[in-house]
């Protein structure tokens, strides 16, 4: 089925401003609630968030086999459950209706005040219900570099790192969309030459730069499936900030890995952006050497060219880019991810998460957390205000922001963004 949604040439009849994340030919989903305390299934196109509910009951999606409730629930998950050819057929029609030579809608300024909002009239909710979440760890510059740090540079890698896709198991219930506070958490801790740990909120608070990617239903309980069919079970994409108590994890790690000091929260994007809406933006992933063993080989090109980037916001200052990275980094694919989270018979359902791990660069402009940019702690970062980080403040707000842009179109996530705040001590 031809993604005539993506059409380079399609104009709106809706306003969208030069360099908007969100042009007719990115149509993310998500979930918000309206003006009229409703919670709904919708899109943006430019500043509007557009209720499908709505759209659904008044008859434009007529010709597409959907359940009558199926935009009318809090989350994506029964959406994403229906499969690829729903979701590219859905995508396509909402771009013939706010195609600029479409006046159906256009001229209908009743169903228009029902089915359109400013992106000011309406509060953007989690897309999903995240029942498993997986942190993979991915980026061979941000491995080498987190080893070197702790280990031996020589030896940065684990002997199994160029083998297998290394990932965790880690906590859904504490993943929040754009925007919500971060309270800094408090834990146990070794400092530095101490005999014993103490108790507190951690000073190590970090960022970490990420993507992940949100499954449909993909196999039973013992089955497996193959790479080359990987994508297919692949909705979409958001920004992931995995953030991480440095401290925390550093005393609790051995033997098991992350735990209190990854779990108090993480924090995504609230519009996922479809595969097939990325597809223009396709490119080759590093050369894997050694070879993979067969069931991770892969051909073409498997990774997406989407330019990264983080910055801080002092409560009383300026904006800060602290980092430009860009997910065609990434050694181990999502197509690679999803085949190796299967290959041991592991059953992946809709509305699953899987992050990317840390996106470094090779760069030390494109490292992408203070703990990389810092040299942990080492080598602080001069804000625009003047002042000085090692990891982040209370206060500060991080912001993580992606796109994607050819000769042609340019789309984007929108903001990912939380702030710090302090811990309660108790």
């Amino acid at each position: 089925m031809v993604i005539k949604a993506n059409d380079p040439n399609r104009k709106s009849w809706l306003n969208v401003e030069k360099d908007s994340d969100f042009p007719i030919q990115n149509i993310p989903f998500g979930v918000f609630l309206t003006r009229d305390d409703i919670i709904t299934i919708g899109t943006r196109i430019g500043n509007y968030a557009i209720d499908l509910g709505a759209l659904h009951q008044l008859g434009y999606f007529s010709e597409i086999p959907l359940t009558d409730d199926i935009f009318l629930q809090d989350t994506l998950n029964d959406f994403i459950a229906d499969g690829r050819i729903t979701w590219r057929l859905v995508r396509n029609r909402i771009a013939e209706i706010f195609d600029s030579n479409n006046s159906i809608l256009k001229d209908n300024e009743e169903h228009k005040d029902r089915i359109i909002f400013t992106m000011e009239e309406v509060e953007m909710q989690l897309p999903v219900t995240i029942g498993d979440y997986t942190d993979f760890y991915a980026s061979k510059e941000h491995a080498t570099n987190v080893g070197s740090i702790f280990r031996d540079p020589e030896n940065a890698l684990m002997p199994n790192w160029l083998h297998i896709p290394i990932g965790y198991h880690g906590r859904s219930s504490s993943i929040i969309p754009s925007g919500t506070p971060i309270k800094r958490p408090n834990g146990q801790t070794k400092p530095k030459g101490a005999d014993n740990p103490i108790f507190g909120p951690s000073k190590l608070v970090d960022f970490e730069l990420e993507m992940a990617f949100i499954t449909t239903d993909v196999n039973k309980l013992g089955e497996t499936i193959k790479l080359e069919e990987a994508e297919d079970y692949i909705f979409g994409l958001v920004l992931f900030n995995d953030w991480s108590a440095r401290d925390i994890q550093g005393w609790e790690y051995a033997p098991l890995g992350p735990f209190l000091g990854k779990s108090f929260a993480s924090t995504i994007s609230p519009w996922i952006l479809t595969l097939d809406a990325l597809e223009p933006f396709r490119t080759a992933s590093p050369e894997q050497n050694p070879t993979p063993l067969p069931y991770l080989q892969q051909s073409g090109n498997r990774s997406l060219d989407i330019k990264l980037q983080a910055s801080l916001l002092p409560e009383n200052g300026d904006e800060t880019k602290v980092t430009e990275s860009n997910f065609k980094y990434m050694y181990w694919t999502m197509a690679q991810q999803l085949t190796h989270h299967t290959s041991n018979g592991c059953n992946v359902r809709a509305g699953d998460m899987m992050g990317s791990g840390t996106i470094s660069g090779p760069t030390k402009e494109s490292y992408g957390s203070m703990l990389e940019l810092t040299w942990a702690g080492k080598n602080p970062i001069t804000l625009n205000d003047g002042s000085e980080r090692k990891f982040i403040n209370d206060n500060d707000t991080v912001i993580l922001r992606g796109y994607c842009e050819n000769n042609t179109v340019r789309i984007g996530f929108g903001d990912c963004s939380g702030k710090m705040v302090p811990a309660s001590i108790k």
